[in-house]
């Protein structure tokens, strides 16, 4: 390994931590980053480098949001199983967030378990990348739109008002983003929440705590089937990745959740647009996609 794999792994940390939590795909930007910039892995590594990389911003989320997402504890249980014994430790609304979280994601995990390797292969291109880009940035727009002409108000503001009808519909929007690189899982979601009435602020938290489960089950799978073997150096470009993404997720995820108090998504649907068109302008004058 040389100095510029390490710098080039720092590089690939801090993009997935701003695209992560931001409705624009990180998986899209990845490709797109991997056209013009490598690391000197072997391709099972890489894509098992692009996945793992993502418990980094994973672990940003269970740092900020910890006491909304530890189902344990006597402090501040407003809804504990029973008032006396072990029930008074355990946080029934918590328990009752993470079933709802456990439903949205079972549409998308049938499909990465059973499909994984395939959409690998078949989808994961910068045209399929382009055109989701492109579409959904359409779709962002017009949801706001229509949000914006009807005086539409959110019913649902708090993750607790979400219903098991609610987070499965989140969950097939969210296999949509599984399906094609480039559409964006929290993008997919927060348009899925939208449309049903859900706040942006609830929408964009109820999408961090979503990705939790999604990211680690990713993670695994891609370890689990993972056969090379893995030298120190590549260990420390793991580590250079995960590190940096869950530095940059911090900050992203903070400024996120104060720039929605008051904007719409309007300004992502714009670059989407704008990306996509540029990365098919690339691809059709052969810069990449070779």
């Amino acid at each position: 390994m040389s100095f510029m794999d390490y710098f080039v792994a720092l590089i690939f940390g801090i993009v997935e931590g701003i695209t992560e939590w931001l409705p624009i795909s990180s998986t899209g930007h990845m490709i797109l980053l991997n056209e013009s910039l490598k690391i000197n892995l072997s391709d099972e590594f890489f894509d098992l480098y692009l996945v793992v990389i993502q418990l980094g911003a994973i672990c940003a989320v269970i740092l900020l949001y910890w006491k909304e997402l530890w189902p344990f504890g006597k402090k501040d249980n407003k809804h504990p199983l029973s008032k006396d014994g072990f029930g008074r430790y355990i946080k029934t609304d918590i328990f009752q967030m993470w079933f709802k979280i456990i439903v949205a994601c079972i549409p998308a995990a049938i499909v990465g378990v059973l499909c994984d390797d395939w959409l690998d292969e078949h989808l994961y291109n910068y045209v399929c990348v382009a055109i989701s880009l492109i579409v959904f940035g359409i779709i962002f727009i017009v949801t706001e739109y229509v949000i914006k002409e009807k005086k539409m108000k959110p019913r649902i503001t708090r993750i607790e008002q979400i219903t098991y009808k609610h987070a499965l519909i989140i969950g097939i929007f969210q296999l949509i983003a599984a399906i094609f690189p480039g559409t964006s899982r929290s993008g997919t979601t927060i348009v899925g929440s939208l449309m049903m009435g859900i706040s942006r602020r609830c929408a964009a938290k109820f999408t961090f705590f979503l990705a939790v489960p999604v990211m680690v089950g990713a993670s695994l799978l891609k370890i689990v089937k993972f056969k090379g073997e893995v030298t120190g150096a590549e260990i420390i470009i793991l580590l250079i990745g995960m590190i940096s993404a869950f530095l940059v997720s911090i900050f992203v995820i903070k400024a996120l959740m104060e720039y929605i108090k008051k904007r719409n998504f309007n300004v992502f649907a714009l670059y989407r647009i704008v990306l996509g068109i540029l990365v098919l302008v690339l691809g059709v004058t052969g810069v990449i996609g070779k």
